[in-house]
């Protein structure tokens, strides 16, 4: 009996942690194209300015909301990339680290 009140405690706990973290992931700056590692990267928050010559490879369908790196929730405008720590990325935003969902 005192496993299973344990496993509801911890059930109840890890719930409370992820609540918070998506809380917090909402209340993160957005990143700046003048933040250094996006300036590295050539990271824009709108796909359709990324620099063609720079990065010839670079597609409008490439956006920051169809990466693999993402975080942010399906439909959302913006969410966390790790490559950002701390700051979030426009969902329609393009950098050269894009990498398609599978």
């Amino acid at each position: 009996m005192s496993n299973r009140r344990e496993f509801i405690v911890q059930l109840s706990l890890g719930g409370s942690a992820l609540v918070g973290a998506n809380a917090f992931a909402a209340d993160l700056p957005m990143v700046a194209d003048t933040d250094p590692q996006a300036k590295a990267l050539g990271y824009v928050a709108d796909t359709t300015k990324a620099d063609a010559k720079k990065f010839p490879k670079h597609a409008a369908a490439q956006q920051c909301g169809n990466c693999a790196l993402y975080q942010g929730k399906a439909g959302a405008a913006s969410g966390p990339c790790p490559l950002f720590a701390g700051k979030q990325v426009a969902a329609k935003g393009w950098c050269s680290a894009y990498a398609k969902k599978a």
